[in-house]
């Protein structure tokens, strides 16, 4: 086990105690205890409820990140979305693995091993990983902007490890039904 990843780097104030990672402030915690406060806003909204807040809420997060990723590491196209997967990797949310994808399409795959939702929640027989689908799509779109394209994504979660018989979480980025091509 890697006690410090050189790839990663994380810098602490010694005077305020604030942990940045290239550049962006970063709140470190135990995974139990961001998993154990996820589940109970889940279950005072609703996952239904909370999955639409989380969808919103990580779109714009995952849009302004890669806006920002980008600029800092001079990277465009695909090498963003790739850039963000290894970090999202490299966070302890589990390690994302891009099958497909395909710009001009704005469709795109993520396989998703080792999630962090199921190490902590176990196998209960439904995809309780909804929090990061804003965030493929905001990713995704963020991208297209960049690149001159009217076309915008929706992303979905259709596969979780926490389900029987699956081992992996499978999310699936396609354009809205209504998008144009720019």
């Amino acid at each position: 086990m890697t006690k410090l990843a050189p790839e990663l780097p994380i810098e602490v104030d010694s005077e305020t105690g604030v942990w940045t990672t290239d550049a962006l402030p970063m709140l470190y915690v135990p995974r139990h205890f961001f998993i154990n406060n996820h589940v109970a806003v889940e279950e005072a909204l609703g996952a239904e409820k909370y999955a639409e807040i989380l969808y919103d809420a990580g779109y714009k997060s995952a849009w302004h990140w890669c806006e920002k990723e980008a600029e800092c590491h001079g990277l465009e196209g695909v090498d963003v979305f790739e850039h963000y997967m290894k970090r999202l990797s490299q966070r302890g949310w589990g390690h994302f693995i891009i099958d497909v994808i395909d710009l001009d399409a704005g469709t795109a795959r993520v396989r998703l091993e080792h999630s962090a939702f199921v190490y902590q929640m176990g196998k209960v027989g439904r995809k309780v990983e909804y929090m990061f689908t804003g965030w493929f799509a905001g990713a995704m779109d963020q991208i297209l902007a960049e690149r001159g394209s009217d076309l915008r994504t929706v992303a979905e979660q259709t596969q979780s490890a926490a389900e029987v018989g699956c081992d992996v979480g499978i999310f699936e980025v396609e354009p809205l039904r209504d998008a144009v091509q720019g």
